[in-house]
């Protein structure tokens, strides 16, 4: 079983390049006659058709590793390691390191749906580009920007709840005297923040998208494995980047004011 695994992924890996130098995509082979209509109301379905094929994965996933935890019963120890506890190994890894980041408010348990999902939804997402006929969807920009405005409302919505009226005083600074200069800065940095997550994700995907494009424009088997290789590593690092600074935009909005 292990053999056969290693061979596939050794495939996969070799043929992505290949798939993407014919220029075929899964997305345009299932949408057929219904992506120019679309393309021509000003809609980009490719993206739209990826985000959708990962999310299904991910919910099927959710839902048989969830399965066990649903039932009434109690059950016995098997003694075999399965998908439910490579599912609670995640799940207890993202919420140690967010009760590391977030310790004001409501804590680090009631965020993890959301920013649990956006860690790994955004993990397939980027892996998504290594499986032959996928583009990976957060090297667009209109992907990757609702991501960041839904962390930018939620992280105020919880600290007006925490704070109430008191929220105002995250922009004033530390000083009174300094409040009418400190206000407009911390506004303009505060808004700068959803653009700033977005666009991260965006340009390092799309930049590591380019370059094993590039080297598969010059031979299309072989050489682009090793930085396929550092795709995955690329992958990795901007999933758990934007959890990262999102769980700090968290922290910052219920603690005390700074």
């Amino acid at each position: 079983m292990n053999k056969r695994l290693a061979l596939i992924s050794v495939f996969l890996l070799a043929a992505s390049p290949v798939f993407a130098a014919e220029g075929f995509t899964w997305a345009h082979f299932l949408l057929g006659g219904l992506e120019q209509p679309l393309v021509n109301l000003g809609i980009d379905p490719v993206p739209i058709l990826d985000l959708l094929i990962v999310a299904f994965f991910l919910v099927v996933f959710a839902y048989i590793a969830g399965r066990p935890f649903r039932q009434t019963d109690m059950l016995e120890p098997s003694g075999f390691a399965n998908i439910s506890n490579f599912a609670e190994i995640i799940v207890s890894v993202i919420l140690n390191f967010l009760s590391g980041i977030i310790r004001h408010g409501i804590g680090a348990r009631p965020i993890l749906p959301l920013l649990g999902t956006y860690g790994l939804f955004i993990l397939l997402l980027n892996l998504a580009g290594l499986v032959p006929g996928f583009n990976p969807p957060t090297d667009q920009f209109n992907v990757t920007i609702p991501f960041a405005v839904i962390i930018f409302l939620m992280t105020h919505f919880l600290g007006i709840r925490q704070h109430g009226a008191g929220y105002i005083k995250q922009f004033l600074g530390p000083m009174p005297l300094l409040a009418p200069l400190m206000f407009p800065v911390e506004v303009v940095s505060h808004c700068v923040r959803p653009l700033s997550l977005s666009i991260r994700l965006f340009g390092n995907m799309i930049g590591d998208h380019k370059v094993v494009m590039i080297f598969t424009s010059i031979l299309a088997v072989g050489l682009p494995i090793p930085f396929m290789g550092l795709g995955i590593l690329v992958s990795v690092l901007q999933a758990f980047v934007f959890v990262l600074l999102s769980a700090i935009y968290f922290e910052l909005a219920m603690s005390e004011a700074h």
